[in-house]
């Protein structure tokens, strides 16, 4: 008899082989290996359906490696494998034509798999070392998804992701290890409120841990990976990008947010600034863009700061987080399946124009119902307007604002002003979606866009745009059959209230929140966006108005990382250099003066001309034990650290 100790390894081990027997067939044949691509998702996908019986289960691996594995599949987990599942099928029979003038498909698809297995595994973690380990490995694997094409961009953009990958991964293993020294356990379960002694100490591992996945989940300041490697990647890899793997940094900072500090509101006002901030700065940048798959990355981390509002509201709310919990696994589900939805329509931008700039493709979406109805569908669902699925999860979150509101006592006006920003940023969301809009779809062809002797798009791809893109109203018409379950299963993961708030979500006070940020968007398009951002008179031509030296990654990140970092590391290498070839020195009774001459370049063996053999001899013993200090030392000074934190 099939058990889930059968299942869910298969989950994350399919893909694996999948992978392996893809790249093999795609050195004999490329086009079947393609085929076989999609039949490795859709088995993940009836595989992830057929688990559906499993869901309570758990399971352990002990001894592997010297540590252990913990696994289990619970509503929350269940929902959203599934999701993943579905849009890894989805992006895959996309990747078909999307990349059929690509090179490197091979190798593209061996990664996209691979990914595929990291991030379930990510979602099937039950301890924060499993996590761990599967969150690393799906940065590392994901790296390539970004570098596909390999242009001087996607190079740049790559080279950044996988910088903060590496530093927040450390930052998160750090935590870790202080975690486990204060609570002896990283089991999930176990970890919820941990009586420690130490609050400081927890405080700094929680913020270490938290540092790691909110750059995955590209929250301010860690965000700037994000446009850049979302305009950089193919829009099938952007569409996982912005859809899931953000979701997996989410996944990280809902265990720390529901469970190690569970109903802590220092921990919550942490995350509500954090929140605000990425929230208003990435509908900001994506109302000054004029790269249709950069605005879309800016919306991403625009709306991950609209869920990461509603995780600081389940602190805050404490025992009465219903609303907060329902409301944030919503937001997370409907984001995921609406950016599916609006980067496969880039997708198909891309490959019939090979352009993204606003400009370049003004009137491409002419005459092309299809292609229109997802995108309306999709852009709509991010504006969160009634009917659609983004309308739920948003209503939920700013009624749980309305709800601490009641209850704040003198925080009553700072929650106000949240309150306000919280539906300004989803005016700001409706004002770039109509800028997109006008600009695909009304505005006339700057060039012949027409297909007369092919389709604009093929007829397995019209499919699935079309399954994924009526998911969003399908939804949003079902808040009762199929919201709320949604919104329910996080009950359990996210120790949410199991007193459960009824709403109606078509009653005027409840919809009055999304009226009033679409009359903001509506005022703030007409006003501003129509007056500085595009021209009607000319058809609606963009400007590009952001200061090009405003931006963080190049004013701070890459001279911090690249210029001065290097630098203090070197000079730190130069001195323990000096330091350990004296002491070299006074151990082979040297002179001091040897240390000083410096070979010729073009000495090709590394004698020093002027010494004796035995003299070259230690010198070049000085040299290299020197530099092989360094490495001890540098350990040396981390064991401090750690030791005085």
């Amino acid at each position: 008899m099939l058990t889930h100790k059968f299942f869910i390894p298969v989950l994350i081990l399919w893909p694996i082989a999948g992978a392996v027997i893809t790249y093999l067939i795609g050195r004999v044949d490329r086009d079947f290996r393609d085929y076989v691509a999609d039949l490795v998702c859709l088995a993940q996908f009836a595989a992830v359906i057929f688990c559906h019986k499993f869901i309570g289960s758990e399971m352990q691996i002990k001894n592997l490696g010297g540590f252990g594995m913990s696994f289990k599949l619970d509503e929350f987990r269940f929902i959203y494998i599934l999701i993943i599942a579905f849009m890894w099928l989805a992006t895959t029979i996309f990747s078909r034509e999307y990349l059929a003038h690509h090179k490197n498909r091979n190798r593209y698809y061996f990664y996209v798999l691979l990914t595929l297995s990291a991030i379930t595994g990510v979602f099937l973690s039950n301890d924060l070392m499993t996590t761990f380990i599967f969150f690393e490995m799906m940065s590392l694997f994901s790296y390539v998804m970004v570098i596909q094409d390999e242009t001087q961009k996607a190079l740049q953009a790559a080279q950044t992701y996988l910088y903060i990958a590496i530093i927040g991964g450390l930052a998160t293993l750090t935590g870790l290890i202080i975690l486990y020294s204060l609570t002896g356990t990283l089991d999930v379960a176990k970890l919820t409120n941990p009586p420690v002694k130490n609050a400081r100490a927890l405080y700094i591992s929680g913020v270490l841990i938290f540092s790691g996945f909110a750059a995955k989940a590209a929250i301010f300041p860690a965000h700037i990976w994000l446009p850049t490697a979302h305009t950089a990647a193919p829009a099938p890899s952007s569409a996982l990008l912005s859809g899931l793997l953000t979701k997996s940094g989410l996944f990280g900072i809902l265990i720390l947010s529901s469970h190690i500090f569970m109903h802590d509101k220092n921990w919550g006002l942490m995350l509500l600034i954090l929140a605000l901030i990425t929230m208003v700065l990435g509908a900001v940048l994506a109302v000054f863009s004029v790269n249709l798959k950069r605005t879309l990355a800016c919306s991403s981390m625009s709306q991950l700061g609209f869920i990461l509002t509603g995780v600081a509201m389940m602190c805050y709310l404490g025992v009465h987080n219903d609303l907060a919990v329902r409301g944030t696994v919503l937001y997370m589900v409907g984001h995921s399946l609406i950016k599916l939805v609006l980067f496969l329509c880039a997708g198909i931008v891309y490959f019939n124009t090979h352009k993204l700039e606003l400009n370049d493709i003004r009137g491409f979406g002419r005459g092309k119902k299809i292609f229109m109805l997802a995108f309306v569908l999709g852009g709509l669902g991010l504006a969160g307007v009634p009917l659609f699925n983004g309308y739920l999860g948003k209503t939920l979150i700013h009624e749980s604002i309305v709800e601490y509101i009641n209850m704040a006592g003198k925080d009553e006006l700072l929650f106000k002003i949240i309150e306000w920003l919280f539906l300004i940023s989803g005016g700001l969301t409706l004002a770039y979606v109509l800028k997109l809009f006008v600009v695909l779809f009304v505005a006339e062809p700057v060039k012949n866009f027409s297909h007369e002797n092919k389709k604009y798009l093929s007829i397995e791809n019209v499919i699935t745009l079309l399954i994924s893109s009526l998911l969003l109203p399908l939804i949003g018409l079902m808040p009762y059959k199929i919201g709320n379950v949604i919104g329910f299963s996080g009950t359990g993961f996210l120790n949410g209230s199991t007193h459960h708030i009824v709403i109606d979500f078509f009653t005027f006070e409840n919809i009055e929140g999304a009226l009033i940020s679409i009359l903001i968007g509506a005022c703030v398009y007409i006003v501003i966006v129509r007056k500085f951002f595009i021209d009607p008179e000319k058809n609606y031509e963009c400007s590009n108005l952001w200061p090009e030296k405003l931006n963080i990654e190049f004013l701070i990140f890459r001279p911090v990382l690249c210029k001065i970092l290097p630098f203090i590391g070197a000079l730190f290498a130069k001195l323990v250099d000096l330091i350990t070839a004296g002491l070299v020195d006074v151990i082979l009774n040297r002179s001091s003066r040897t240390k000083f001459i410096i070979p010729p370049e073009d000495n090709e063996f590394g004698v020093y001309p002027e010494l004796s053999e035995n003299q070259s001899a230690g010198v070049v013993l000085g040299a290299s034990l020197s530099y092989g200090l360094i490495t001890i030392a540098a350990g040396l000074l981390f064991v401090v650290a750690f030791v005085l934190i």
